[in-house]
C-alpha cells in the first residue's frame, strides 16, 4: 500500500484501542497518515438539569479521543495522529472520513448474527458500505 491515509474508529473502548494499535502499526509499515475518528450525538435526557445546560458532547468526545490515543500509543506517537470528531452516527462519520482513505479500521465488540443486526453494529455497517477495504480487529 502506498502512502495514503488509514482511518480508525476510536470510542475509548478496549475494542477501539486494539483497532488503534493495529492501525498505527499498519500506518507505520505503509508510511500512511493515521486518522483517528470519533463521533458524538446529543444525549437524550428526560428533563433539563444543571448538568445538561453545561454539558458539551463535542468537547467530551474530543477529550475521550485525545486521551485514548495518548494512552494507547504514548505521547510522542500520539502527536503524529490526526484526530477528528464528527457530530452524528459513528458508522456514517467513519464512512465519510474513509472516502479518500486507503483503509478503514474498526474494532469488533464480538456481536454476530441476529444480535449484530438488531443492535446495528458499527463494524457491520461499515463492512457493508465502505468505499475502501475494511479491517475489523477482534479481541485478543
Amino acid at each position: 500500500m502506498a502512502a495514503g491515509k488509514i482511518v480508525v474508529g476510536v470510542d475509548g473502548s478496549d475494542h477501539s484501542v486494539r483497532a488503534l494499535h493495529w492501525a498505527a502499526r499498519q500506518a507505520g509499515l505503509a508510511g500512511a497518515e493515521l486518522v483517528a475518528v470519533t463521533a458524538w450525538e446529543y444525549p437524550v435526557w428526560g428533563g433539563l438539569t444543571p448538568e445538561a445546560a453545561t454539558y458539551d458532547p463535542q468537547r467530551e468526545a474530543a477529550k475521550v479521543l485525545t486521551e485514548t490515543v495518548e494512552r494507547a500509543l504514548g505521547a510522542a506517537a500520539a502527536r503524529q495522529v490526526t484526530r477528528k470528531t464528527h457530530k452524528g452516527n459513528a458508522a456514517e462519520a467513519l464512512l465519510r472520513q474513509a472516502k479518500d482513505a486507503e483503509l478503514l479500521v474498526v474494532g469488533a465488540r464480538g456481536y454476530s448474527g441476529l444480535k449484530a443486526a438488531v443492535l446495528g453494529s458499527v463494524s457491520l455497517h461499515v463492512v457493508q458500505h465502505a468505499p475502501v477495504p475494511v479491517t475489523v480487529v477482534h479481541g485478543a
